[in-house]
């Protein structure tokens, strides 16, 4: 009957339901001599949590207490400077137009106008860079032509290298 009942308590134990009072009666039954041969590796488990039952720490543990940031109120802040920030800049017209800023026109006519003038620009240095590299391809046609000799000459040697043997 005690058998049974400390097996019944080993699968509580187990599945984490049992109590104090139900661990101590494991326990005790555990340090006996006379344990069940079937339960006997649960032995030095029960052992050692008695053993270490009885031990207590005796350092002084410093009780520093750790600010921690809010961060919370950061964001508050932040939120705060921000709608500052919104509300007193100065609202200006969007509309007007700032004729001493550099790069800037008030008219789209005037800013195409501009951006045409430059794309023509770029286009006649491009055009001038090219024209200075089309003789090239007349390096290049000679270049083929070289090939063409230079595939004669392979054939000729391996006709006149098979005309030796």
């Amino acid at each position: 009957m005690v058998l049974n009942n400390i097996e019944k308590l080993l699968e509580k134990y187990e599945n984490g339901e049992t109590s104090l009072k139900e661990e101590q009666v494991l326990k005790h039954y555990f340090t006996k001599d006379n344990v069940a041969p079937h339960l006997e590796h649960y032995k030095p488990m029960f052992t050692y949590f008695l053993g270490n039952q009885q031990e207590q720490f005796t350092k002084d543990l410093p009780l520093k207490t750790k600010r921690t940031f809010n961060y919370k109120w950061l964001s508050v802040a932040a939120v705060a400077v921000i709608m500052l920030g919104v509300y007193f800049t100065p609202i200006t017209d969007t509309n007007t137009c700032k004729e001493n800023v550099v790069g800037t026109f008030c008219e789209p006519e005037e800013a195409f106008n501009e951006v045409s003038k430059q794309l023509a620009m770029i286009s006649n240095h491009f055009n001038k860079g090219t024209s200075t590299v089309n003789y090239l391809n007349e390096v290049n046609k000679g270049t083929a032509t070289l090939n063409y000799l230079n595939e004669i000459e392979n054939s000729t040697g391996i006709i006149f290298k098979t005309n030796e043997y």
